[in-house]
């Protein structure tokens, strides 16, 4: 069985619940939610989260599955109308030992730009030359707090992001 982080209470749960001020919705549907990531490693970057709360891919319904991919492409439009990026990199974790540190099913969606820091992101960008990582060079955690703490907006600038992206969803 796959190791599920722990977390208690949830915080994508705590912030669908409104106890979380930095929690900014972008897009709703019947069984989702896109919201921008209080992480903005890329300045735009959202997730995609299931309203119930569900761990993993494993755990999600047909429905619920269907409904994040589609999600999924009408952010990545918005994002790509709004900042003009390089690409759309799409991924989720699902346990501990693939990166996973929130035990809700949450599947990111992040326009990347030239320059980027993504630094501690998902390991198949740690030989993507064009990332900034050279091909075999290991992960070095211990700027890791750091890079958190700059990327780490307030509420109002996640609000702001927040509402550029919704203005570019399509019709």
């Amino acid at each position: 069985m796959i190791e599920v982080p722990k977390q208690d209470p949830c915080e994508i749960c705590e912030g669908m619940a409104g106890r979380d001020p930095g929690w900014a919705v972008i897009d709703e549907g019947e069984y989702t939610l896109t919201v921008i990531n209080p992480w903005q490693y890329e300045i735009g970057q959202c997730c995609v989260i299931t309203r119930r709360h569900a761990e993993t891919l494993f755990d999600l319904t047909r429905e619920e599955a269907a409904e994040v991919i589609a999600a999924a492409q009408r952010v990545a439009t918005a994002l790509v109308r709004r900042y003009k990026p390089l690409g759309v990199l799409t991924f989720q974790n699902n346990g501990v030992y693939s990166g996973q540190e929130v035990p809700h099913y949450h599947f990111h969606v992040v326009p990347r730009q030239p320059g980027s820091d993504w630094g501690i992101g998902p390991p198949q960008l740690a030989t993507f030359e064009s990332a900034g990582r050279v091909r075999g060079t290991p992960h070095d955690p211990s700027g890791d707090e750091a890079r958190r703490q700059r990327v780490r907006l307030t509420p109002e600038e996640l609000h702001e992001i927040a509402a550029s992206v919704r203005e570019h969803l399509p019709d």
